[in-house]
């Protein structure tokens, strides 16, 4: 999903359902300068440069644990239902060669030299738990995502790691770049639960004060 706000914020919320030693790689790229903007996109988006664009859908991740298999530790992997896998920043790279199973996450920030910040911020927030109809539930620290780009040796663009239930600080922008890469999501299936689909909503952030 992408929300753009002109400076200083902008936003971009993912859905999370689960029913029933990671890599990390992505791509810095220098854009040019222009007037202070921001720029996110979670799955699904518009372009850098369409400036009309302001919304998108909001993605689901989820996983559906087998019988078999419930709260036996054995981490499950998350399908998407998002269909980018080509960046979205000029070049259209494929970046996400499996968006059923990836969610391409991007940002940048842009400035001319006018005394603007230095950088801009990514963050992720998330609620304690996911919930079911029935009010259960299931700690979001549960779900964790690894993070890859084919190709890139780009080290720790954004970052892998697990929701806690806060907002999190992923990755700093400097100013003139666009920064992307894939996110595959886990569940950790770590406990049997009451039956049901279990849902929260997590939002990304990109700031600039």
């Amino acid at each position: 999903m992408l929300r753009r706000l002109l400076p200083p914020r902008s936003i971009a919320a993912l859905m999370l359902i689960a029913v029933g030693t990671p890599s990390a790689f992505g791509w810095s790229i220098p854009i040019n300068q222009a007037s202070r903007r921001v720029y996110l996109h979670v799955g699904n988006g518009a372009p850098a440069g369409n400036s009309s664009a302001t919304s998108g859908p909001i993605n689901l991740v989820r996983v559906s644990v087998p019988a078999n298999q419930l709260g036996n530790g054995v981490a499950q992997a998350m399908t998407s239902n998002s269909t980018q896998s080509n960046s979205l920043q000029g070049d259209n790279y494929l970046t996400c060669p499996t968006p059923s199973s990836q969610l391409l996450i991007g940002a940048s920030y842009q400035r001319n030299n006018n005394g603007a910040p230095a950088s801009a911020t990514l963050r992720v927030s998330s609620p304690a738990v996911l919930t079911n109809a029935n009010g259960d539930t299931i700690p979001i620290s549960e779900i964790s995502w690894t993070v890859g780009a084919p190709g890139s040796g780009a080290p720790n663009v954004i970052p892998a790691g697990t929701f806690s239930g806060s907002s999190q600080f992923l990755a700093t922008i400097p100013a003139n770049t666009y920064i992307e890469n894939c996110h595959s999501f886990r569940y950790a299936n770590s406990a049997m639960r009451a039956a049901g689909t279990y849902a929260a909503r997590v939002t990304y952030t990109v700031t600039s004060p």
